[in-house]
């Protein structure tokens, strides 16, 4: 349980992350953060923590292409290596022969993705999106705040907000992590 949000601004990708661990009615503030910089990426994870720091960690994702077809990029090369990591650190589930791991959003050259957990890469037309619990609660914050004008962390501070007022398994401190400046 959980909520990340991210967005484009300026080409540049920004995520905010709750600090949340749920199991069951059990909630635990976490210090060990669910959005991170990984080389020119920035990423934000929900479904586990053990997911997340192979993602930190262990993950070495290949370099973006400088032009060209970046979603057939993250579909393909950057897909196939991160299931490699997933399976290597043990944490690919594989049921009725078909592959799963988790779900998270990852930004690379102002570009937003999120990947699902049947390795789906999908990229968000609005400029924004989030996952987790608390991500309807979310998306319509960062729907409401899309054309007010605010800087990046507002608006995923409002979005974070809204979720962990009305949504149990979503609390604060929050944290941001966002790609690199050009």
């Amino acid at each position: 349980m959980t909520v990340i949000v991210g967005l484009v601004h300026k080409n540049r990708v920004h995520l905010g992350a709750d600090s949340a661990g749920v199991s069951g009615l059990q909630l635990t503030v976490r210090a060990d953060g669910k959005a991170f910089r990984n080389g020119p990426y920035v990423m934000g994870f929900t479904t586990s923590f053990r997911m997340g720091q192979l993602l930190r960690y262990s993950f070495q994702p290949p370099p973006p292409p400088p032009n060209g077809d970046l979603h057939g990029f993250m579909v393909t090369t950057w897909t196939n290596d991160l299931r490699t990591c997933l399976k290597d650190g043990g944490w690919a589930r594989k049921e009725s022969e078909q592959e799963q791991a988790g779900t998270f959003l990852v930004g690379v050259l102002g570009r937003l993705f999120s990947i699902c957990d049947d390795y789906q890469v999908a990229e968000h037309a609005d400029g924004y999106a989030a996952v987790g619990c608390g991500d309807d609660l979310a998306l319509g914050a960062l729907h409401a705040t899309d054309l007010l004008g605010m800087a990046p962390r507002v608006r995923l501070t409002a979005a974070l907000a809204a979720a962990d007022h009305h949504s149990a398994g979503v609390t604060g401190p929050y944290l941001f992590a966002s790609t690199p400046k050009k």
